[in-house]
């Protein structure tokens, strides 16, 4: 039995009294979610809340250092976006932001996998509602096709839990890479559960050709929904990873893709926001290589990498959050020159950016190297080469064009007022965190799952992450220069995502107009032949005066039956 509240469910259940308080609901957002992190801070170690359901044994908290960090920053994160609101009006998204957060904070915490399937659904439902606050079509299209793909991820992992309660008995949400040898394997080794289970983790981390479902709703959201979904649909899934999969050796190769691909979409992007996106993909795919890596020292980076990307990036989609809100457009093509009107958004811009990029003294460095030396250590030599060039180009988007195209470039004559006074706070406490975190980082490091000696301000970690970044920056401006950097056009750039968004409505279009010009044949050859069967049979009965008789009332019966199944079969076909 529990005593005190699962984590997470005071935000959960408190979002449904917002709308009690009023013009001071966005105040009682930012109270629940403080109030929730104190509770949380002072929730000891173990388990809790065992359950047991259809004689399967539940745990429903598990407090460990893994659960230990990721609850705690992801209340961190539902601050921020709570201070970052504190103007909204729509009670749409204070409630949906809190039953989001909560609902993360407690996935992280379930100790089974209904539990986790729970919250799990849970995040995608409120999530949602975030997207279509922003009341047009396009956000309304996007979020419908976020939450088939969410609430798809969802179902999988139901099926995998069911799978793996038939094979073992146990619904235990723990390492799930162990085969028993008698086991009936799936791909890579895993059994069809764990397949199951990976493939719905891996949809919520946005793996290769599954991700681009983050790309296509993150921008439509509004400028305080896209914080929230920055900060914990992609974070709940590296955790979740962590804890089932961890050392799963393809995971360093799907990782190793997803730091590269998004480089090539992410320079050739015009919407700011999007761009945020495909790097956001970048960024995950340095966890999800520390994960398959496996060591405690690769682990320990992912965690912390998870935990600093949730605050720089946060930072990042609040600086482009408060243009989109002051401008009232966020492409790169009708930017430029906001530093003069928008001051500390572009301070706390660049200082996002440089946490991002790996600069030495913030955030970034101290956890990215992590992995790094972790891949050094295994002696993956092209896995670490790949990790460099993601590095560089990760600086190129979103440590150089973010704030180049949004505060710098050309001038596109716009004088707007700051950003208000609850935007800059949010930011100045994300960019001062970054700061801190870089400098500050063995209060960071004891915080993680393992404790292990690492020490990032070496020499050679220093030179080397200097020169990658110089070398970025050079490449930048040479290609600006000479005029080979792509230029920006106003348009959408499709990739995964054309095939639900063009080829499948096309297929759909040509199937549903062969479907209509076959039903239209049949109904016009079937009226035409009983057309034709009446006229006869009218003739030969006038010819033999058949319709001057009094019928039977069993002739009758069977006629009307007979004329009822012709109009069922011509209304089905």
């Amino acid at each position: 039995m529990i005593v005190d509240p699962p984590p997470g469910m005071l935000m959960i259940v408190g979002a449904i009294l917002i709308p009690l308080l009023g013009r001071f609901q966005a105040y009682g957002a930012l109270a629940l979610a403080s109030l929730s992190l104190l509770l949380f801070y002072n929730t000891p170690i173990g388990t809790s809340g065992q359950v047991e359901l259809f004689g399967a044994s539940l745990e429903m908290v598990r407090i460990d250092s893994l659960s230990r960090i990721f609850g705690f920053v992801f209340h961190l994160a539902a601050i921020l976006a709570a201070i970052y609101a504190l103007h909204v009006r729509d009670t749409r998204q204070h409630i949906a932001g809190l039953i989001y957060a909560g609902a993360a904070i407690g996935a992280c915490c379930a100790g089974d996998l209904i539990t986790l399937f729970v919250y799990w659904e849970l995040t995608a439902i409120s999530s949602v509602f975030l997207i279509w606050a922003s009341d047009n079509e396009r956000s309304y299209r996007a979020g419908m096709r976020y939450l088939i793909i969410q609430v798809g991820s969802g179902v999988l992992l139901l099926s995998g839990t069911v799978l793996q309660y038939v094979e073992t008995g146990s619904l235990s949400f723990a390492d799930m890479t162990t085969v028993d040898s008698s086991a009936i394997s799936a791909a890579w080794g895993l059994t069809p559960a764990a397949t199951l289970i990976l493939i719905a983790f891996g949809i919520k981390c946005a793996f290769p050709l599954l991700h681009n479902w983050l790309q296509d709703s993150y921008p439509e959201s509004t400028p305080t929904g896209t914080v929230f979904l920055s900060a914990f649909t992609t974070k709940l899934a590296v955790y979740s990873l962590i804890r089932g999969f961890a050392g799963f050796e393809p995971l360093i190769w799907i990782g190793c893709v997803m730091t590269l691909f998004p480089i090539v979409f992410a320079v050739i992007e015009n919407d700011l926001r999007r761009v945020l996106s495909y790097s956001l993909n970048n960024q995950l795919g340095f966890m999800v290589v520390g994960i398959g890596i496996g060591t405690e020292l690769a682990i320990n980076g992912a965690v912390a990498h998870a935990f600093c990307h949730i605050i720089y990036k946060s930072l990042l989609f609040m600086s482009m959050g408060a243009v989109l809100y002051r401008v009232g457009t966020i492409k790169a093509t009708e930017l430029g020159g906001l530093h003069k009107s928008m001051p500390l958004t572009t301070i706390f811009c660049l200082i996002g950016a440089g946490a991002i990029s790996g600069f030495p003294l913030l955030s970034g460095f101290i956890s990215k190297s992590m992995i790094l030396s972790a891949a050094a250590e295994q002696h993956q030599l092209i896995v670490w080469l790949v990790l460099l060039v993601a590095s560089a180009g990760v600086m190129e988007h979103s440590g150089i064009k973010i704030p180049f195209f949004a505060f710098f470039a050309h001038d596109s004559g716009k004088r707007v007022p700051e950003a208000p006074w609850n935007m800059l706070t949010a930011m100045g406490i994300a960019a001062l965190a970054c700061v801190a975190l870089g400098i500050a980082y063995p209060l960071l490091y004891r915080m993680l799952p393992y404790d292990v000696e690492y020490h990032p301000y070496t020499v050679t970690h220093v030179v080397t992450q200097l020169q990658l970044l110089m070398f970025a920056a050079l490449a930048f401006v040479v290609l600006m220069q000479t005029g080979l950097y792509p230029a920006e056009h106003r348009a959408t750039n499709l990739d995964t995502d054309w095939v639900y968004r063009r080829a499948l409505p096309k297929l759909v279009g040509v199937v549903r107009t062969s479907v209509q010009t076959v039903d239209r044949a049949m109904r016009q050859n079937t009226v035409a032949f009983l057309q034709r069967a009446v006229t006869a049979g009218s003739r030969e009965l006038s010819e033999t005066g058949t319709l001057g008789r009094t019928w039977s009332t069993n002739s009758m019966a069977f006629w009307a039956t007979l004329l009822l199944a012709l109009c069922l079969l011509m209304y089905y076909f």
